[in-house]
């Protein structure tokens, strides 16, 4: 910037260059001077909040007006740890817009964009996953992806929606990921806000568009979310649904169709006794014709769409309206499409862009709709504002509409539109008639009479453009029109445009027959002006030339071997080529070939009548309203629209049903199945009032489809899988414990049957009723402990309905209370045995005595080896390490495993037990550490020296190292009196834990609470030889220094530790399945940790 400007800008800001408090949308704060930047730098330095919001609001403001504010990145990135929501929101704005640009600084805030995204606020945890988003390196995708599946989780849509949009980028930085992406995807469909469904779909069309079956089972559901979604979200979902409803119904219109092909062409164009006679004619054919094919049945499912999106037409977006008429031209049944006719003509005054496409999609249409259009034949007139582009799309609207009726008001405005000024549009115009003219048969003879009348015409483009038209037009009936044949030969002296001196000639040569006097006079000229003239006028008086000498060679003949000589020496070498080529098949000589036998049949053979079409006619194979339909040809990522199917495919896909539904025979036990329902269902014990509301809103929308499967399908989604986790005996359990609970509900059904909007409402209020007296009563039997375990998980649901359901058989009680006691004993056994072992969290042992213990513990059919000490801590031979070889120590040979043990003088180092063995023949002296290096963070207690180790003995010692959570190696020399000797400890990630013990309701609840990044799952094969529990238990607690934690199920094991450094919590579960498979998953609060662990014990449980 020069010291002018310089200078002036200082003047002109003035006093406000020290006031921070500058309004931001003023312009002066928007030099590029770097005092500017100083200042901004200096107010996100400062501690005031109010400082650094002025400041950021005056960057973003500046990135609006579209100043460069990359400088400014590392200043800002420093305030992403700001306590103040309102500078970390647009903190977050910033780091959006410059995080692809400034990538290695964007890195070195990561751990910063993962804490925002444990944030408290919704906006700030969806902000930090943008910004994650945008960082495209590939180094970060794990995390990238972490981010995303604990997004999909999140409590609030908004996030939700921001994960959707974040798996496309993560999929074009990283294709490999498609397969877990698609699990998100899956799990995002499911989803029932209306605020993640546009954002999920998109991310559907970018990762998995061949994945149809995914959307099998949310198809009703985003039928009937689609009014409330956002407009960018509709038009998402109806183009994929469009494509969708083409692979899976079959096509409305078949019948149709084929009716059409029959006709024809002819039928779409024919007057009104054409059509009697054609009429006759398919009557004769139908006799002949075998039979007709069954008459088409909607889909319920297709039905449901079309009902759905038609409301949309009436959207203020016009995007929305675009795609609501497309789904119909290419979904819905002939006699239905018109109702979309009144949505576009309305778009048609919206601004000239939106007309464009509008007009491009109508005129497409009208080609195979024509009818539909008709009515609002006078939207399409145009104005004289339209730009040029507009008026040639309307004219082609009008020239498809055009039909016998209305083709006198069509010509009369075409007539009009040729006086105006805009070339183009005068040339589209005369066009237009011809069209008009050769389609319509009866008002051939007037266009031509009115193109002849425009030959003299004051302006040379509207005579060349009507000689033109004129030569397609008079190709169809030459012989009657030999004057206006004649009338053009004279133009030849005024016409200058190549195209129309062409057209002129081509017309005179091929009808020379009609005009014999003219045609050799017209050739004289042009013989004379023949090196002046454009190369396609050249061609021609070579064809003309060709053409006479063929039919007229006495006159003709000096003449056509004048212009052969001046083409032999053209310096076009397409002229020259032309000329050698016809002077050997007109002139025989000895060497000439057999065609110049044939060279009046090649030169004057008949020729068709050129067809005027319409350039759209062949368009609608493209998706209407796409960009590939615009450009008239594919565009990059566009998916086909695909062929109707010859059979339709098996709807029952798109049921969504709770499987036990499907074991009912008659409709009686379908009934009382959902009565039950809200008195005996888990779901409400596990999921609280939030998943009632959307059962409630779900099954509502279920009812709007009006098809008694639709509601079937929605309230089997609310209620979900709970109910198909219990087991049979259980609920016949119940049914006969509750029968008068059960009978008032029944005859409320009877009532209800034709009101089912009560009846649902009446359902939940009796479901919360339920549910709050089963409270009570287990208020009243149990102690608080057990209240709140209940709150934590399913299994304290289900255990105090079977002690209400056993209560009154008197028989069984005893023996039940037996094994209690029997079980209580053994668990508190063993927790005394294992009490020892320190851990700061540990229950005291008082609690153990409450009556969870008893519950937790009723279900389990554990041995007494279950929760032993021995399966705690294995009393198997510890791994050992080689520290020193005895070659490299001089005969000293050392040793070194990690004991497991707590180390007695700080419980946050882990014990290292280490073995010295003397092989030399000489003592050794004085063994003991020096020089130890340590990566930051870390410490030693070092060992006790030992002061002599005889030959041929062996000592141990213990040290302890506090290797602060992670995997580094702690370096050290080993020194004797004589030697030293540089070592190293690296430990596994298993070791730096400790086992602690917690109850199976406690362990569910901190697994609840370590989700989303925190957790990290994986699928594995078990080995062979390690497909029973105890092989389990065995290879885990090998791999990682963890205790058991008792489980109910027979198909889990659970372990549970603490890193002995920080005290972070570590949960593995194994879950097998059928045929050795099995998932592993590690919840840790660090994810390093975590995701080392999960190595360990895949390798452990895999080899």
């Amino acid at each position: 910037m020069s010291s002018t400007s310089f200078s002036e800008d200082k003047s002109s800001s003035g006093a406000a260059e020290t006031e921070f408090g500058h309004d931001p949308a003023s312009g002066g704060i928007f030099s590029s001077d770097y005092k500017r930047h100083d200042d901004l730098k200096e107010m996100l330095d400062s501690n005031k909040d109010s400082l650094k919001l002025e400041a950021m609001k005056r960057i973003v403001a500046m990135i609006a007006r579209g100043k460069n504010a990359s400088d400014l990145f590392p200043a800002v990135v420093k305030n992403v740890a700001c306590k103040n929501i309102e500078v970390k929101k647009l903190v977050y704005v910033y780091l959006v817009r410059y995080a692809e640009e400034q990538q290695d600084l964007a890195l070195l805030s990561i751990s910063t964009f993962q804490r925002g995204l444990k944030d408290p606020n919704q906006l700030i945890r969806a902000s930090a996953l943008r910004v994650l988003s945008s960082i495209r390196v590939t180094i970060i995708v794990p995390i990238m992806m972490l981010a995303i599946k604990e997004a999909a989780s999140d409590m609030s849509p908004y996030v939700r929606k921001t994960a959707a949009h974040a798996i496309p980028k993560l999929y074009s930085l990283d294709p490999e990921q498609k397969d877990q992406l698609i699990e998100v995807i899956e799990k995002l469909l499911a989803d029932k806000t209306t605020l993640v469904a546009g954002s999920v779909v998109m991310a559907f069309e970018e990762v998995c568009p061949e994945r149809i079956d995914l959307i099998h089972k949310n198809y009703r559901k985003l039928c009937n979310l689609l009014i409330d979604v956002e407009e960018w979200g509709q038009v998402v979902i109806i183009n994929m649904l469009t494509r969708y409803a083409r692979t899976q119904f079959l096509n409305p219109n078949a019948n149709e169709s084929l009716l059409e092909d029959g006709g024809g062409d002819k039928t779409f164009y024919a007057s009104e006794e054409d059509e009697d006679e054609e009429e006759k004619k398919e009557e004769k054919k139908e006799e002949k014709k075998p039979p007709r094919r069954k008459p088409y049945v909607m889909d319920p499912d297709h039905r449901l769409l079309l009902r759905n999106t038609k409301p949309l037409l009436q959207s203020r977006n016009a995007a929305v309206v675009m795609a609501v008429a497309q789904l119909y031209f290419h979904l819905a049944p002939k006699a239905e499409i018109g109702v979309i006719a009144k949505a576009l003509v309305r778009l048609l005054r919206s601004h000239s862009e939106v007309q464009f496409v509008v007009l491009q999609n109508v005129a497409t249409m009208t080609i195979k709709r024509r009818g539909m259009f008709e009515p609002y034949l006078k939207s399409f007139y145009i104005r004289s504002t339209d730009p040029t582009q507009i008026k040639v799309l309307k004219l082609e609207v009008l020239t498809n509409l055009a039909n016998e009726t209305n083709i006198s008001t069509i010509l009369r405005e075409f007539q009009t539109y040729i006086k105006s000024v805009d070339q183009d549009f005068v040339a589209a115009s005369i066009q237009a008639i011809g069209r008009c003219a050769t389609n319509i048969g009866d008002v051939r003879d007037t266009c031509l009479n009115g193109l002849v009348q425009l030959l003299s015409n004051r302006d040379e483009l509207v005579v060349a453009e009507s000689v033109v038209v004129i030569k397609k037009l008079l190709q169809m009936q030459p012989e009657k029109h030999s004057d206006i044949i004649k009338h053009m030969a004279k133009l030849t002296d005024n016409i200058q445009v190549p195209m129309a001196r062409a057209s002129i000639l081509w017309l005179i040569g091929e009808y020379c027959e009609h005009v014999p006097k003219i045609a050799p006079d017209v050739l004289r000229k042009m013989a004379k002006s023949f090196t002046s003239e454009e190369d396609i006028v050249k061609l021609q008086i070579i064809n003309l030339a060709a053409k006479l000498y063929l039919t007229n060679s006495k006159q003709t003949k000096l003449l056509t071997q004048y212009v052969l000589n001046l083409a032999k020496y053209d310096q076009n070498y397409d002229i020259r080529d032309r000329a050698r080529f016809i002077r050997q098949l007109i002139v025989p000589t000895e060497k000439s070939g057999a065609l110049s036998k044939y060279a009046k049949k090649l030169f004057l053979a008949l020729k068709p009548a050129p067809v005027l079409e319409s350039p759209f006619k062949d368009r609608d194979h493209f998706q209407l309203g796409s960009l590939s339909h615009l450009l008239n040809a594919k565009a990059g990522g566009y998916q086909e629209l695909p062929d109707w199917p010859d059979a339709a495919p098996d709807p029952s896909v798109r049921n969504v049903e709770v499987p036990e539904w499907t074991k009912c025979s008659s409709r009686e036990k379908r009934k009382e199945k959902k009565v039950e329902k809200p008195f005996y269902s888990d779901s409400e014990g596990e999921s609280g009032p939030t998943e009632s509301a959307d059962s409630q809103s779900d099954s509502a929308s279920g009812s709007d489809s009006g098809s008694g499967s639709d509601r079937s399908g929605s309230a089997s989604e609310s209620d979900g899988s709970e109910d198909a986790s219990e087991s049979e005996e259980e609920e016949e359990e119940k049914k006969k414990k509750k029968k008068p609970l059960k009978k008032p509900v029944t005859q409320s059904e009877s009532e209800q049957s034709s009101e089912e909007e009560e009846d649902r409402k009446r359902k939940i209020q009796q479901r919360k009723s339920d549910s709050e007296s089963e409270s009570e009563e287990e208020e009243e039997s149990d102690s608080e402990s057990s209240q709140s375990d209940s709150e934590d998980s399913e299994s304290e649901v289900e255990v105090p309905k079977k002690k209400k359901a056993a209560e009154p058989k008197p028989a069984p009680k005893p023996a039940k209370k037996e094994s209690r006691k029997e079980k209580k004993e053994m668990s508190l056994l063993d927790l005394d045995d294992f009490e020892p072992a320190p851990s700061p969290h540990v229950t005291p042992v008082s609690t153990y005595l409450s009556s969870s213990l008893v519950s937790d513990l009723e279900g389990l059919s554990l041995s007494d080896a279950a929760l032993s000490p021995q399966s705690v801590s294995p009393s198997r031979t510890l791994k050992t390490y080689e520290l020193l070889h005895r070659i490299t120590g001089e005969g000293l040979s050392v040793e070194f495993c990690f004991s497991r043990q707590p180390f007695g003088p700080d419980g946050n180092m882990v014990a290292v037990q280490m073995t010295f063995t003397n092989n030399s023949g000489a003592d050794a002296k004085n063994l003991h550490m020096e020089d130890v290096k340590l990566q930051s963070g870390m410490r030693v207690q070092e060992f006790p020296e030992i002061e002599l180790l005889p030959a041929g003995e062996t000592t141990t010692v213990v040290m302890g190292i506090d290797f602060c959570d992670s995997t580094q190696a702690a370096n050290f020399q080993l020194c004797s009196s004589s030697r030293k000797f540089f070592v190293s400890i690296q430990p596994p990630v298993g070791e730096l834990m400790r086992p602690v013990f917690l109850t199976e309701n406690q362990f569910k609840k901190e697994q609840g609470q370590l989700m989303g990044m925190n957790e990290i799952s994986e699928k594995l094969v078990l080995d062979p030889d390690c497909r029973d529990e105890h092989a389990v238990v065995q290879k885990v607690t090998a791999a990682a220094n963890l205790g058991r934690v008792p489980c109910g199920s027979d198909r889990e094991c659970r372990f549970a530790g603490r890193t002995v450094s920080s005290g972070s919590l570590v949960l593995v579960t194994v879950a097998t399945r059928d045929e050795g498979g099995a998932t592993l998953t590690v919840n840790c609060e660090k994810m390093v940790i975590g995701t080392m662990l999960v190595k360990d014990v895949l390798l452990a449980l895999t080899q």
